[in-house]
């Protein structure tokens, strides 16, 4: 991949970083004022700006633009899929940074870089599953690992980072260690009294009492428990809910779509809908759901890999909130019992037969309310992105010449909502791929990179729903698989199937850019701008 690089002095780096990064991720062009090459200003149009103080990405979708800010000045790492295109963003930036900076009198100088000397690249420069680790920590890592993916899986499925440490890219790889109960969650069980409670890191501890990282026999008796409840019939039963609240907030998008009025597809649709439905299975209130957004979004920071590593935070005080607000609905439950599945896991508890303790069943309610409508709104926000993009796969799912259900799973495939999980060994001997992973060692399971593992799909990185036996590892494998998979694939065919019926022409906004979450585990959309027709508003009326 054709590369260049440019050091730009400046004593306010941060501030032309900042200042480069949002104006690109507000407007729907890098307008090139005659400057362009090919096809001009529109064809170097930016899909999305991500950016911190010190570090930013702006992305075109052929090619992006990494900025790094230092005490001496800015580093700008442009690159593209061919030199044509390498040449539009250098020039788009040059301009508009030249521009912003004339008071200081900028001058943007690129010099061309070895293919493998990039900021999101130089994980492949060094061949390593230890620089691709830390690369995907980076905000260019995050906004767009697939190339760090690709990266890996020249590696090798299976590949050492230390001595106690490796990194699992390959799909049959990954699968085996899913599926082996010799794998499990990390071990969190303390080595001295003292660490049995850390203090203020009510994330973790969460966490660690429910069934996402508990390890035998407390998993299998907690989610024994939990699965008598949550089954098959319930999940179905939701159906007709499903359908009102797609309904009712198609009606809503409408309305605030009116006369071509924009509209975020995320914060009006892809968020409340699964949160409308997790709450109608557990029983949470009308009058309380609003709440849970933005507590989930901090909870689930504890779920990223670099999470554990500074003291309390935001996730902390989500989950003490959290803990809170379901221990007075657990309360009003055992009084007064109603047709959902706290009243249903209140009376599973009460039974006696010790199979949830009260701390158990709390933590487990946190983690079906937040993963309830955590991973969906992901699928129904990369979903929609991509039909966006794709006017024909619209209108072949419209005229059914596709099935929804394979377009659902090649999102999954595609670009897994959740990208990555972790597992450690706990037995000697442990071999994956023919690799020896010693007993204790911690495994990073690459799912993303899984689901494009091209020795298991053709063409790993285009998407086509009409694959035969597509079978994506997004919501795991073996006896840690979602417990909601089910729920999440049918709220996604409910949303999509209707929606586009509602709005055969829905289009991406022009003059505003999506939004990445800035995140690598749970990835997805933040915001998803677009346009509705006032004649289907009128239709509807």
């Amino acid at each position: 991949m054709p590369a260049s690089q440019a050091r730009v002095p400046t004593d306010r780096a941060s501030r032309y970083l900042t200042h480069l990064c949002k104006h690109s991720g507000q407007m729907s062009a890098l307008a090139l004022d005659g400057h362009g090459h090919g096809d001009g200003g529109a064809a170097s149009m930016p899909r999305h700006a991500e950016w911190s103080d010190t570090d930013g990405v702006i992305d075109f979708g052929w090619g992006r633009c990494t900025l790094h800010a230092t005490g001496e000045g800015l580093v700008l790492h442009a690159e593209a899929d061919d030199h044509q295109q390498l040449r539009r963003i250098q020039d788009a930036i040059a301009v508009r940074l030249e521009r912003i900076g004339r008071r200081d009198r900028l001058t943007v100088t690129w010099r061309q870089t070895p293919p493998e000397a990039g900021s999101v690249e130089s994980a492949g420069e060094h061949k390593s599953a230890a620089a691709i680790i830390e690369a995907l920590l980076t905000l260019a890592g995050r906004a767009d690992p697939f190339p760090l993916y690709a990266t890996a899986h020249q590696i090798g499925p299976v590949s050492a980072i230390t001595d106690s440490s490796f990194l699992v890219c390959g799909y049959a790889a990954v699968n085996q260690v899913l599926r082996d109960p010799r794998f499990g969650p990390p071990d969190t069980s303390p080595r001295r009294p003292e660490e049995a409670d850390p203090a203020g890191r009510d994330a973790l501890r969460s966490m660690n009492r429910s069934i996402l990282r508990a390890n035998p026999p407390d998993h299998g008796r907690m989610r024994s428990l939990i699965a008598q409840v949550f089954t098959p019939r319930r999940v179905a039963s939701l159906q007709p809910a499903i359908e009102d609240a797609v309904d009712n907030l198609l009606h809503q998008l409408a309305e605030t779509g009116a006369d071509g009025r924009t509209v975020d597809f995320m914060d009006q649709f892809a968020f409340p809908l699964p949160v409308t439905v997790i709450c109608e299975l557990l029983g949470v209130p009308q009058p309380d759901r609003h709440r849970f957004r933005p507590l989930a979004a901090d909870l689930t920071e504890a779920l990223e890999l670099s999470a554990g590593t500074s003291g309390p935070g935001p996730a902390d005080a989500a989950a003490r909130e959290l803990a809170g607000y379901l221990t007075h609905l657990i309360g009003e439950r055992r009084t007064a019992p109603g047709d959902d599945l706290v009243s249903a896991l209140v009376a599973a508890r009460d039974t006696g037969d010790g199979r949830l303790s009260d701390q158990e069943l709390l933590a487990n309610l946190i983690l079906l309310l937040v993963a309830g409508f955590e991973t969906t709104t992901n699928l129904l926000g990369i979903g929609l992105a991509i039909l966006l993009d794709r006017p024909d796969l619209r209108a072949a799912l419209h005229t059914e010449q596709i099935s929804i259900s394979g377009f659902i799973e090649e999102v999954l495939r595609y670009d897994s909502p959740v990208q990555v999980t972790t597992r450690q060994a706990h037995a000697e001997n442990l071999t994956v791929e023919g690799v020896p992973v010693p007993q204790g060692s911690e495994v990073i399971l690459l799912i993303g990179a899984a689901n494009r593992d091209p020795a298991r799909y053709r063409d790993p990185d285009h998407f086509d729903p009409t694959r035969t036996d597509i079978k994506p590892l997004s919501f795991g494998a073996g006896s840690h698989i979602c417990i909601g998979d089910s729920l999440a694939r049918l709220e996604a065919a409910t949303a999509f199937l209707r929606l586009l019926t509602r709005f055969p022409a829905l289009s991406a906004a022009p003059d505003q850019q999506p939004t990445r979450r800035d995140r690598l585990v749970l990835r997805g959309y933040q915001t998803l701008p677009v346009h509705v027709t006032s004649s289907q508003v009128t239709a509807r009326r």
